[in-house]
C-alpha cells in the first residue's frame, strides 16, 4: 500500500501554492480558483489544498507536515531560503532524535519539520 495524497486545510489557498512551490519543489497540477489547489511532488505524492471557510483551520496540537531530504546540507540551504524570504524559522538545523532537524510555523500556525536522518 503507498499513501497517495494528503488534504491540507488551509485559509489563503494562493499563499499555501506559492509556498509548497517556492520552498518544497511541489508543481500545480490544478487550481481550482478559491476552492481547491492540487500539488504534486514529481515522486508520486500528491498534496490537496482546501479552503475550508474557517479563519484559521485548527488543527490537533501535535500535527506537523514533515519533510525528509537527502543531506544536511539540503536542510541548511531550505533553512537558509526561508530565512531569507522573512519566514520565522527560529533555531539552527541541530541534531534531534537522530536526524539534523529543524521546526518552524507557517500559514497561520501550521508546524513543519525538515530533516535528513544522520549518517
Amino acid at each position: 500500500m503507498k499513501l497517495n495524497h494528503l488534504n491540507l486545510c488551509v485559509n489563503d489557498l494562493a499563499d499555501a501554492q506559492h509556498f509548497f512551490e517556492e520552498f518544497f519543489g511541489f508543481h500545480t497540477t490544478m487550481d481550482n480558483s478559491h476552492v481547491i489547489r492540487v500539488l504534486d511532488d514529481g515522486e508520486g505524492f500528491i498534496l490537496v489544498l482546501s479552503c475550508t471557510g474557517e479563519d484559521p483551520p485548527k488543527y490537533p496540537h501535535g500535527f506537523h507536515v514533515g519533510f525528509y531530504v537527502d543531506t544536511n546540507e539540503k536542510v541548511d540551504e531550505i533553512y537558509g531560503q526561508l530565512k531569507a524570504a522573512d519566514i520565522s524559522v527560529g533555531n539552527h538545523p541541530r541534531v534531534i532524535r537522530g536526524g539534523y532537524t529543524f521546526y518552524f510555523h507557517a500559514l497561520n500556525d501550521i508546524l513543519f519539520e525538515v530533516t535528513c536522518s544522520s549518517s
